[in-house]
Parts: structure tokens; sequence; C-alpha cells
């Protein structure tokens, strides 16, 4: 039975290599002498050290797999046989789950999942009818939040007349936000009968959904002097103030032109952090995707590029259907609008990790 494809294996073989090859270096007098050459070997050490001691663990089950294989051969000791026998299915499907476990661990190496999010919906396509749909959006999320243990975090909001919002930027956070959250970048499709139409009539509408991994200060410094900051007062729907002081903060940074706002503190502090913390994951989230766009036009293929510009899903609920159209599959609609996202996400997280393998 083979448990893991040729080419993970070949990868994780190479990690073993790789850290019997360091720990050889850790010892020699030259690197010792070295600080900057001995952090740098610490540090690979510290990244393979977790996935390597799983794969030898794995490799010693896989012997004794092999050696209970061996008893059941004919002309054995019919004993040890019997043993053998009934040990089998249990030491095989051990195998499995750990197999699973080491392609995870591959996966997970490669990406943000660990991180929390900034999720902002802004309404596209249908006037006031997109404005109400980013509404639902946002409130599918929050019921989604709610299911999965995770606090919502409100950075900044732009209210439409009717009750909707043209623009809604918030937070997540939680146990493996970004993880669950990720594959909800794109364009969402509705359609639907607004509540303003008289006779009936399905319209379509649309609004597009980013999700930025989050990143602290540390990981991306941004220099004063590429920043422009003003600060303005806060207003609710129909211009009404929701204070009387500038605490209301927008930062543009220069290099990339990116310009956000932050307005739902009563403190300009903390508004001036929040949009700073925006801002450093749409850099962010900038650098990632033109370093994914530079690998893509070396392999000639675009793979899970995830483009906002495609459309990624239909809300169709006439039909009471929701389609994702990434992986061609259909879901009940209204219970997605519960917040009840788990069949959907454990879909796409299925067909990412094939993708991911692919990659390996």
């Amino acid at each position: 039975m083979t448990y893991l494809r040729p080419r993970i294996q070949a990868k994780l073989d190479g990690m073993a290599a790789r850290q019997h090859e360091l720990m050889a270096q850790s010892s020699d007098p030259l690197v010792l002498a070295k600080t900057e050459g001995l952090a740098a070997l610490q540090r690979e050490l510290g990244r393979l050290a977790k996935t390597v001691a799983h794969y030898e663990s794995f490799r010693k089950l896989l012997l004794q797999i092999e050696d209970n294989r061996t008893l059941l051969a004919p002309g054995g000791d019919a004993e040890l046989a019997e043993l053998a026998r009934l040990e089998l299915p249990e030491l095989e499907a051990d195998a499995k789950v750990r197999a699973d476990q080491l392609i995870d661990m591959l996966i997970s190496g490669q990406g943000d999942d660990r991180r929390d999010c900034i999720v902002e919906i802004r309404a596209g396509t249908g006037g006031e009818e997109a404005a109400l749909f980013v509404r639902d959006l946002l409130d599918l999320y929050q019921r989604y939040a709610v299911r999965m243990g995770w606090s919502v975090e409100p950075m900044h909001s732009s209210e439409a007349e009717q009750g909707g919002f043209k623009e809604v930027i918030f937070g997540l956070r939680g146990n493996g936000v970004f993880h669950y959250m990720q594959f909800e970048s794109g364009g969402h499709r509705v359609q639907r009968v607004p509540e303003t139409e008289a006779k009936g009539r399905v319209h379509t509408s649309a609004a597009t959904v980013a999700v930025l991994a989050e990143v602290e200060e540390v990981e991306l410094e941004l220099l004063d002097k590429d920043l422009k900051i003003d600060t303005f007062r806060s207003s609710g729907a129909g211009g009404q103030h929701v204070n009387k002081t500038e605490s209301a903060v927008r930062v543009t940074h220069m290099p990339t032109g990116f310009v956000v706002a932050c307005q739902e503190e009563r403190s300009q502090h903390k508004n001036k952090a929040k949009a700073m913390k925006l801002l450093r994951s749409r850099i962010y989230d900038y650098q990632k995707r033109m370093v994914e766009a530079a690998r893509a036009a070396e392999r000639k293929e675009q793979v899970g590029s995830g483009d906002r510009s495609e459309r990624v899903r239909t809300y169709n609920f006439p039909q009471d259907r929701l389609t994702d159209h990434r992986i061609g599959r259909n879901f009940t609609l209204s219970q997605v609008m519960e917040g009840k996202l788990e069949p959907l996400i454990e879909g796409l997280l299925a067909d990412d990790r094939e993708r991911r393998l692919e990659q390996i």
C-alpha cells in the first residue's frame, strides 16, 4: 500500500537529508565561529525539526507494517502470524493518518493559514440592491464567525441610503481564521427579486470580497516618509456626526497609492492603529500577489491565482441555490446564509489541498 505520492516522498527524503547535513555543519568549528551563519543554520533546523521528526516516526511505522506482512507469509509461526494479522489493520490506518498529517505539514508551511484576517466587502454593479447584498454578506460572515468562535472587529463602513453598505471592512480574530476565509476573495453575484421590484422580476447585482492576511508591524515596516496622514470628522448615515472631533483617520501610502481610512473608534489613536493594520495587510497582499504572478509566468499557467476579477460564486435566491464556480458544486442557499459555510469551505479546502500538492 502506498501512503505518499512519489514526489511528496522525495520532498520529505530531501528534508531529512538536509537536516542530517545541517546537524553535521553545526559541529563544524568554522560554522560555530560565525554568529550569523550559526543563527541561520539554527533557524533552518528549527523549521525542519517537527516535520522531519514526524517523518522519521512514520518511516518506523512503515517498517513495522512490513515486518507484520512478512510474518503472514506461508510457512511461518502460526501464532505470530495471527497476532500480525490482527494488528495490521490498525497499523495501516495509523499510517494513513500520519501520511495525511505529513502532507498537511508541508502545505501549511507554505502559506498564511494561521493568521487572522481583514475582510473588505464592496458593492459592485446593481446600485442599492448591491449595497443590500453587501449587508447580507456581512451578516453571513458574522454568523459564520459566531459558529467558529471568532471575534469580529469593525474597522470601516460606508452606509447606503436603503440600509445597505457601499463598503464595509472588519477584522476576524480566532483559530485558523485565514485558513478558512481565504477562499471568499473574489466576485460574488446575486440573483433575486429586490424589495422595491413591483413586477417580481429577478435582478442581478454583485459585490466584491477581499480577504487579507493580517500582518504584524515587525513583519512589514512602514516608513513615515512614505505616509500621508489626514484626519477628519467621523460621520454616519445621512451625514450625522458620530462625534465633533476629527477622530477619523485616512492614511495614504505614497509608493503604492493605497489609501485606507478608519472611523469606527472615537479615539484618533485607535483609528490610526486600525488604519495602519489594514494598510500593512493590503501591501503584504499586493507583494504576495506580485510574487505569485511571477511564479505563474515561469510555470506558464495560472494555478489557483484567486484573481479578484473572477466571479467565484452565484447566489440564486429564487432557486435557493448557491453555486461555487471554482469547484462546480451547488449548495442550499438558505442554509449558507444562516452562516453554515462549513460544507462549502470543506470542498474548497480539499480542492486547494490538491492544487498545493501539485506545486510541491
